[in-house]
Parts: structure tokens; sequence; C-alpha cells
């Protein structure tokens, strides 16, 4: 079947008047959540300094309550060196206690043997009042579920980015971004009253399956509504920029709220507000087209040119597309990303890079824990630095060739990360400083691969391939915590990891075909060919797309 020229179709409507400013508003509006829910998990599931409780009911005098914790790591700060997971065996401690001998005078500390924390755990609430952590001691044996929680919430987000690509192509840009929005929100006000670790893990699953959906339609939505002038504003000082504002807003509500409850209730409120949307957010007329839902596309561009005061043409799509072919329009599926040698080579170099992007963005996001100084503070600046990089991403992406742009990026990225097991651990603020600029690079690369992404992709599989490129990255975020787990054993263990991997998907990236400047492509036999094969289709990708695309019409 031949698709019009959509863009040029729809040139009457001009390319920033009031629909196009308001559907870009609310758009970006509604992605404002996703900044705090995705990363929540930063003070939800900090762990903050603890050790083994010591009962008030064991009457101890003071200098051998001092003494029950033992020394384990070495530290220059005494505080930290004190054993978070052992204590000395408080029978020997009592009977020393009740006979009046001293500690490191009379007896020697050191060479009482050790037990478990069998009564529990005192946390530090300097920071906290309380986190999922210290509400259900998740330390020591169990310390793997924290990073665990935040890689469930992830395998929720491969969940979602794999059903609600393909609902979105097969049902619509709009019903899917909306769905997803409540799932995010319901979902997340219920986890506020989880009552164990096992149901706020199930239901932050659920979340996450919310969480990047309505992202990704939303983005998706703007990229086919607004002009191609507009689009590269739109996915970078659009979306992703208020993404960072979301994620601006975290620490904020963090430094007030010291009780994850509190916490996560108040960043749920706002997912309320965006229900009346639903009357001011239309459904792409692109992907009506798609469809051959012709009419509806017609209805939703004469009512946007009567918002911008121009008037629309009798006719704005070809008689080729009218109703009648509706009924013989059907839907892509997962499997048509792999179904031509060209399309499954730019499937597969999008999933390694998506992956190793994801991995490095959000490993330097989530362990803002870690770094020294204010959680607050480092976790503010880590989203601030994010406001220049989408700008640099901005520019780009309007004078720069797509691969040139991602693979400098990513590039950046990660080397600046692989210097950091360099600096000695007193400069800790040069390192700082090498962490905020490898962010810096992997937020611009995040901002560039979305749209690069989706100039590749024609309109009746974008939004698939789209999920699915999402679904390849949350398999990279579900292995970022555990990059995070591994710095327990090498402090700089997870820079040189992410490091490089972001080097090695810069240069994967230049292997992608340029789409700066093109239309976005409407079937699949526009797409263009991946750059290191010949710009020619071989007679059995040919037929194989030719055979393909008919069995769709």
């Amino acid at each position: 079947m031949n698709f019009p020229d959509y863009d040029e179709n729809t040139a009457f409507l001009g390319d920033w008047g009031p629909f196009q400013r308001t559907v870009f508003i609310l758009l970006c509006l509604s992605i404002i959540p996703n900044g705090f829910t995705g990363l929540s998990m930063v003070f939800i599931g900090d762990t903050p300094a603890h050790r083994c409780l010591i009962p008030a009911a064991l009457n101890i005098t003071a200098e051998w309550r001092n003494a029950s914790i033992p020394l384990d790591e070495e530290d220059e700060n005494e505080d930290s060196r004190l054993s978070k997971c052992s204590r000395h065996r408080m029978d020997i401690v009592k009977s020393y206690s009740d006979r009046g001998l001293l500690p490191w005078v009379d007896v020697n500390v050191s060479a009482i043997p050790r037990e478990g924390c069998v009564d529990g755990w005192e946390y530090d609430n300097g920071t906290y009042i309380s986190t999922i952590v210290s509400e259900w001691d998740l330390v020591c044996s169990d310390d793997w579920r924290a990073p665990l929680t935040s890689s469930l919430f992830f395998c929720g987000v491969l969940t979602g980015s794999v059903i609600s690509g393909q609902m979105s192509d097969r049902f619509g840009r709009k019903i899917v971004l909306f769905v997803t929005m409540g799932i995010q929100t319901v979902f997340t006000f219920i986890q506020v009253f989880s009552p164990s670790w096992l149901i706020f893990c199930l239901l932050f699953f659920i979340v996450g399956m919310g969480q990047i959906s309505n992202y990704v339609a939303a983005f998706v939505l703007g990229m086919e509504i607004l002009s191609p002038s507009i689009r590269d504003l739109f996915s970078t000082l659009g979306v992703c920029l208020f993404f960072s504002i979301g994620y601006m807003m975290l620490p904020l509500a963090a430094y007030f709220l010291r009780d994850w409850r509190m916490l996560l209730l108040a960043l749920t409120i706002p997912g309320f507000f965006y229900v009346p949307l639903w009357w001011f957010i239309p459904e792409s007329p692109r992907w009506l087209v798609s469809q051959g839902r012709v009419d509806e596309a017609e209805v939703i561009l004469r009512k946007a040119a009567w918002m911008n005061g121009v008037e629309a043409p009798d006719v704005i799509f070809p008689p080729i597309l009218s109703r009648e072919n509706a009924g013989r329009l059907q839907s892509y599926s997962l499997f048509d990303l792999l179904k031509s040698t060209n399309i499954r080579y730019i499937t597969v170099l999008l999933f390694l890079v998506w992956s190793a992007v994801s991995i490095g963005y959000c490993a330097l996001s989530l362990n803002t824990s870690n770094m020294h100084g204010n959680i607050h503070l480092n976790c503010f600046l880590s989203a601030v630095v994010e406001v220049p990089a989408l700008i640099m991403a901005w520019l780009m992406l309007r004078h720069w060739p797509r691969r040139l742009s991602l693979s400098s990026t990513l590039s950046l990225g990660g080397l600046v990360l692989l210097f950091i097991h360099l600096i000695p651990q007193h400069m800790s603020s040069v390192a700082i400083s090498l962490v905020m600029l490898g962010k810096f690079g992997l937020s611009a690369a995040f901002a560039i691969i979305y749209p690069a992404t989706a100039e590749l992709y024609p309109t009746v599989l974008r939004n698939t391939a789209l999920g699915a490129c999402s679904m390849a990255s949350r398999v990279g975020s579900i292995s970022a915590p555990y990059f995070i787990y591994l710095g327990g054993y090498y402090r700089s263990l997870p820079y040189i990891l992410t490091g490089s991997l972001n080097v090695l998907s810069g240069l994967l990236s230049i292997l992608l075909p340029e789409s700066f400047g093109s239309p976005l492509p409407e079937t699949i036999s526009h797409m263009q060919t991946a750059g290191f094969r010949k710009r020619h289709y071989s007679p059995t990708d040919r037929k194989c797309e030719d055979e393909h695309e008919s069995d769709h019409l």
C-alpha cells in the first residue's frame, strides 16, 4: 500500500500554532511523575548507618555497651569501622560487666567471641526516619534484597515495554498513555500501605510496568503529531527536560519527608491531577491514518486547523486511504523487528546501545547515595546536570548527524568514568566531578537515542520498536543495581564496567543508519539500511519485505 507524505499533507497546520503548543506542553507535563517514580529508590531504599542492637533491658555498664560492637573495617572515621553485622557475645559481656571489669583495661575485648545481630539492628536517624531497609532489616545476610527491589521494578518496566509497545501500535497511543499513567499512580498509592517487603516488591513491579510505558507512549505521540522542525525540541528540551524536573523534585521532597511512606505518598498525589488531560490530548492522526481510520484523523486535524486559525483543505488525504481500506489493515508485532536482514541488524545494534546507556544512566543515578557528601545535594546535582546535557543534545540534534551525536556523547560519558579509579580517595570532590561529567554525557546520549530510534522505524512499527528497545534498555536497568552492589568489593568497579560498556556502545552506534534530515518512514520498505551494509536491498530482502507488507494489507 502506498502511504502519502503525512508531513506534506498536514503542512497547512503550520509548525507552532496553539494546537502544537497545547500538545507539546501537556505531553511534557505527563512526563514529570516518571522522573521521581523511577528514581525514588535512591531515598526509600537507601541503607542508613546501622549496627547490632544492644537491648536496653540488658543490664550492662555504659563502658561495656560502647565496647559491645567490634571494629571491622579500616577507615579514618571510627564510626564507620563499627561492625554492621556482628557484636561480641552478650552473655560474656554481661558476665564481665557484672564483675565490674573494664574493657581494654581488665579485658582484651578483641578476644571476646562474636555473634550475629540476634536482637536486630539499630539505625542512624540523622538522615531518615525510616526506609524500606530499616523497616524490614534488609541488611547483612539480607542485603541482597535492596538491589533486588530495584531490579524487580525494572523487570516490571521490561514487561511493560514488551506489552505496551504492541498495545500502542494496535489500540492507539492515547489509550495506552492514560492506562499506564493510571497503573503507575494507583499502584504507587497502594504501595504506601505495603505490610511486607514481598508485597512492596510485587506492587513495585506493577508500578514499573506503567512507568516507562506512559513515557514511551507520550514520546511517540508527540513525535507523530508535531512537525519535523519541533520534534528535536520535543524529544530533548520537552520530554527529557520534564523528566529531569521530576527528578529534581525528588531530593527536594525527600529532604522534608524523611519517612519512606510519607515520601511515596507525596510522590503519588500529582498523578491524580492528570485525569483531565484525556479531553485535551488527541490521538495520533498519523497512527490513525496508518490504521486506515482516515475519517477520525481528519476530524482531529480539522479541529487543530480551527485552533490554529487556518483553513483545512476539503480533502486532506488521498482517496486510497479511505475508510474502505481500514478493515484490511493489521497491526505489526515484535516478530516484525526480525523479519528482514536489514531491520534485524538495526534492531540488534539498537538493543546493544540502549542496554549499555541504560546501565550507565541508572547506575550513576542510583549510586548517588554511596557518594561522599550529602545525599540530597548529590541527587539534586545529578538531576541538575541533565539540564545542560539536554540543551547540548538539542543543539546536536539540530546541527549534527545522529550517529556522530550518539557516538560522541556515549564515548564522553564512558571515558570519564574510566578515570575515576585513578583518583585518590581523599580527592572525593574530583571523583564527584567526574561522575557528574559522566552523567552529563550519558544523559545527553539518552536524550538523543529516543528520536534517533524513532526516526529509523516506520509509523506502523514505531511504538513497537521503541517498546522493544526500551525492553532491551531495561535488561540493562535490571543489572544496574548489581553493578552498584559490586562497589562493596571494589569501590571503582561499577565505574570501570559502565565506562567500558558505554565506550563500546559509542563505537557500535556508528554502524546505525543516518536519519538526519530524512522524513519519518511510513512502511518497512522506507527504512534505511544499516551503515555496514550496502545501500541496496538483495532480491531476497526485497521479496521478504514486499511479501511481509502485502500480508498486512
